[in-house]
């Protein structure tokens, strides 16, 4: 699957294009700004973007309207062709938000049951009483997604709607060319649905990729071969900024270990989840990070441990952003254009040094050292081993164990705010011993 080796950079577009919160059904051709950062993703080493809702929707593109026309404050079909054309050309990759689960009060079937009532043909689509009444008066009740009412929840056990929702699919495929589906709250969604939509894709764009968004639970029971490719990793998420703020890395370490790790109750050996520092539904990491200083280090644990990592557009250059119950819209901005910066340099390289790894991409993972301030962890497959190790203290730490043994070549190294790649190191032989400056990330390869 060509996602597992890529990068991924996730674009809420409505905020993203500054468009306004509201449809106010004016059609401007926003979404062309998405062509206008291409060479720069190009550049940052970003193999595919997600792009969040795009579709003619009531607000915030949850709340879907139209799933075969891209919402008017963003353009036209025919504008999000080009934008589609304009990143293929320089090899990125487009995954659209697959909004399966509900719709919004002016979705066009749901406009048909508010205005027939019992004698639509759209009525079986939802989970519709007669008896009752909502909360808008519509004359009936139906269900919401999770109590929001604005959000109308899909019968997706009714064939009509999941006939009408991959011919939506198929739609995009053929006029767009996307390449995969993020499956908004994927854990509410259908799994025979799930099945049915991964076997569809398959045959219709081999290799067409599907990651589910989970926040809690067993991964397992939608990421398989029968359903997703990957889903959002939250308990990593939690742990990544967490362990820094508490200054106990024991606390990812154990995560990555109970996930990935060589001992065989471990859960998620082999899987590939999505592995992110931050998105449009939570904190930025600049603003979530009590010392500022930790913010490299979270990333250069990001790239070195299991998964598809995925930026949030802005935070590669530590973009700051609180979560509010009342602005969402902090956390999806409009930037003029790119702000790249060190850390952006920092990322790239970790990009450019983990596409070219398969140890990194898809090797084992075992913790070699860990302590409440340092974490030394090693990635192997059969034909490469590195070591991925970082010193949150302020401290300089001198780490010793058996296992810090061999030759090895220093790919990547950050410390004093400046990188170093392997260009600016030679072999070097651990005896036992690995010195970290304080602040500091390390990456090594194993000379085999």
């Amino acid at each position: 699957m060509w996602a597992y080796n890529e990068t991924f950079y996730q674009i809420y577009p409505i905020g993203f294009c500054g468009a306004p919160t509201h449809n106010d059904g004016v059609t401007e051709h926003r979404i062309l700004k998405i062509a206008d950062w291409a060479e720069y993703l190009e550049e940052l080493g970003i193999g595919s973007i997600i792009l969040n809702p795009i579709f003619e929707s009531d607000n915030h593109g949850y709340d879907t309207r139209d799933l075969m026309k891209i919402d008017c404050r963003l353009g036209t079909n025919e504008d999000f062709q080009t934008v589609c054309e304009t990143l293929h050309s320089h090899n990125i990759k487009i995954m659209l938000d697959g909004v399966f689960n509900h719709v919004g009060r002016g979705f066009w079937a749901f406009q048909d049951v508010i205005e027939k009532k019992w004698d639509s043909p759209y009525k079986d689509w939802f989970y519709i009483n007669f008896d009752g009444n909502s909360a808008y008066n519509d004359g009936f009740w139906y269900e919401g997604w999770e109590g929001h009412y604005e959000l109308v929840k899909l019968n997706l056990q009714n064939p009509a709607v999941t006939d009408h929702l991959l011919s939506c699919v198929k739609m995009w495929i053929e006029t767009f060319g996307i390449d995969g589906l993020r499956l908004d709250v994927a854990y509410s969604l259908d799994h025979n649905f799930m099945r049915r939509l991964r076997s569809f894709c398959e045959e219709l764009k081999p290799g067409f990729a599907l990651v589910g968004e989970v926040l809690f639970g067993d991964y397992n029971l939608i990421v398989n071969d029968g359903m997703l490719h990957s889903c959002t990793n939250y308990e990593c998420y939690k742990g990544l900024y967490s362990s820094f703020n508490s200054m106990n890395l024991f606390e990812i370490a154990h995560s990555l270990n109970r996930q990935y790790g060589p001992e065989q109750w471990c859960i998620y050996r082999g899987k590939h989840l999505m592995t992110f520092a931050d998105n449009h539904d939570v904190t930025r990491l600049a603003s979530i990070l009590t010392n500022k200083r930790h913010i490299p280090l979270a990333y250069g644990l990001l790239f070195g441990m299991p998964g598809i990592p995925c930026i949030y557009y802005g935070s590669e250059w530590g973009e700051e952003g609180m979560k509010s119950p009342d602005n969402d819209y902090a956390l999806r901005p409009c930037f003029d254009a790119p702000k790249p910066n060190d850390l952006t340099d920092l990322i790239r390289r970790l990009i450019a040094v983990r596409k070219e790894s398969d140890a990194l991409c898809s090797g084992s993972y075992r913790n070699i050292v860990i302590t409440n301030h340092q974490l030394i962890f090693e990635r192997k497959t059969e034909t490469e081993q590195f070591l991925v190790a970082v010193n949150a203290s302020d401290s300089e730490f001198t780490a010793g164990h058996q296992e810090l043994n061999g030759t090895y070549e220093q790919i990547l190294s950050f410390e004093n705010e400046t990188i170093a790649d392997s260009e600016d190191s030679s072999a070097t032989e651990l005896n036992g011993q690995l010195v970290l400056p304080p602040y500091s990330i390390r990456y090594f390869k194993k000379v085999l």
